[in-house]
């Protein structure tokens, strides 16, 4: 729900503020003074601040210093003054409008009409669906399939409402931009959006880093500093990886979550906040639990509404219109025309994409970059294949009584084939040299004899073909 400030040393006025802004649904603070608005800006962000110029401890346009550009707060000054000079100049520093005493109630509805409200979102959400339709393209999310239809109704019910999220899916599944698309329909969404991945932080920095820390707490703490908490006041706080957080600031973290209120590194003094929390794993959080890495009250209290996001091997038609609009960025970036030959188009239908999106986009990057600046098509580069596990669909069956000798032709054939045919991959993988690699090819009829084989490759790696 939008919230007001007024600031005025009238009570009168602020009263009559209040009350109009009330009856449109709105929650209202009021201040009298500059000292308490501030005191009333740490409290909870506001959407709008209605201000009078002359305030007792100085003018309302003080208030700008405040107030972060990016914040998307607005502000309205009041002038009690026949001139209107000085609202003008405040228009000039950034306000949006200005009232004149006696204030038009009329012109402070038009203003307020201004402002999100749940209806609006709703409204936003079903021309997205529009767009949907005919583009393949939700917000910031893109892909029509049957599992992201249903992704996309998710994110449309929970979106306008002031609950947690749990997004839970593989890694490169757009976890972070489900997030952002959340924010953007929320009520917040003029507010700061915030990502945090939980397991890039140091253990020994991520509780100054999640809620700042004063200066002189600790070594090295030579001034005060805003932890991302306090610096999405008002807005969304995504929290990536949410099980590499540390059991003992998951503790903090949950009476953060149930108070409010959280204190800074070396202070005693509690500070308020207004936050929604979006938490992403790509991990199951019930396994997570179990194992210890989250805690179960947390875990209850961030997954009031979970979302799973499906890999890319099953949105099947997604992949094509995902890497021809990642195409379609870098042609457009570099004045390029380049489009897909059949072989990648083969590849893009085929490959099980174990990293997702990421992987997907990073494929089409190197593809566009290796067809050079003249070609019309992109080039079919190899894939890049994770030596951590195996794919699905990679094992290789040998039924009993084959020949050792045919076993390992299998084996070799079937891991240059996985390798996308470098073989500087497949040599790593089965553990054997390059040279022997290319000897049992020439021995298979795979690769000619007499080609230097074994030196063509390097050449090719240095040149960025290969390898990757």
């Amino acid at each position: 729900m939008p919230h007001v400030l007024i600031v005025d040393d009238d009570a009168e006025t602020r009263e009559a503020l209040a009350v109009v802004v009330g009856e449109d649904g709105l929650t209202t603070a009021q201040a009298g003074d500059l000292r308490e608005a501030r005191i009333q800006l740490v409290r909870q962000m506001p959407d709008v601040v209605f201000t009078d110029l002359k305030l007792p401890d100085g003018s309302g346009t003080d208030l700008f210093q405040d107030l972060d550009p990016r914040s998307g707060v607005e502000l309205v000054v009041i002038t009690g003054h026949a001139t209107v000079e000085t609202a003008v100049d405040a228009l000039k520093a950034g306000a949006i409008d200005y009232l004149v005493k006696p204030i038009n109630l009329q012109r402070v509805k038009a203003i307020l009409n201004r402002l999100p409200r749940a209806g609006d979102l709703k409204a936003e959400i079903g021309t997205l669906r529009g767009e949907l339709r005919r583009m393949g393209r939700f917000g910031l999310m893109l892909g029509n399939s049957a599992v992201m239809q249903d992704v996309y109704d998710q994110i449309g019910r929970v979106a306008p409402t002031p609950a947690s999220v749990m997004l839970v899916g593989e890694s490169g599944t757009g976890k972070e931009v489900a997030a952002q698309t959340i924010h953007q329909l929320s009520l917040r969404r003029k507010h700061e959006f915030l990502a945090v991945n939980c397991g890039a932080i140091s253990p020994n920095l991520i509780e100054s880093e999640m809620f700042g820390h004063e200066r002189g707490s600790f070594t090295g703490a030579d001034r005060q500093h805003k932890g991302y908490f306090e610096r999405a006041n008002g807005g969304t706080l995504f929290l990536d990886e949410i099980t590499e957080m540390p059991i003992e600031l998951q503790v903090k973290l949950l009476r953060v979550l149930e108070t409010g209120m959280f204190m800074r590194v070396g202070t005693t003094k509690e500070i308020e906040t207004d936050v929604r929390l979006i938490a992403a794993t790509n991990r199951d959080p019930e396994e997570a639990v179990a194992e210890g890495k989250l805690r179960l009250d947390l875990y209850h209290r961030l997954n009031v509404f979970p979302i799973s996001l499906p890999p890319l091997r099953e949105r099947g038609k997604d992949v094509e219109l995902l890497a021809q609009s990642f195409l379609d960025e870098l042609n457009e970036r570099h004045g390029t025309k380049k489009q897909f030959p059949p072989a990648v188009r083969e590849t893009l239908a085929t490959y099980p994409w174990p990293g997702n999106v990421r992987e997907l986009k990073n494929y089409v990057q190197r593809a566009h970059i290796m067809s050079g600046a003249d070609g019309e098509l992109t080039a079919a580069v190899p894939l890049q294949i994770s030596l951590s596990k195996p794919m699905a669909g990679t094992a290789v069956t040998i039924p009993f009584g084959t020949s050792l000798a045919d076993a390992d032709r299998q084996l070799i054939l079937a891991t240059l084939e996985q390798c996308g045919g470098v073989k500087t991959r497949a040599a790593e993988i089965l553990g054997i040299s390059l040279k022997t690699l290319y000897n049992r090819l020439v021995e298979y009829g795979n690769e000619p004899a007499g080609k230097g084989g074994v030196e063509a490759e390097p050449r090719a790696r240095a040149a960025g073909g290969a390898g990757v």
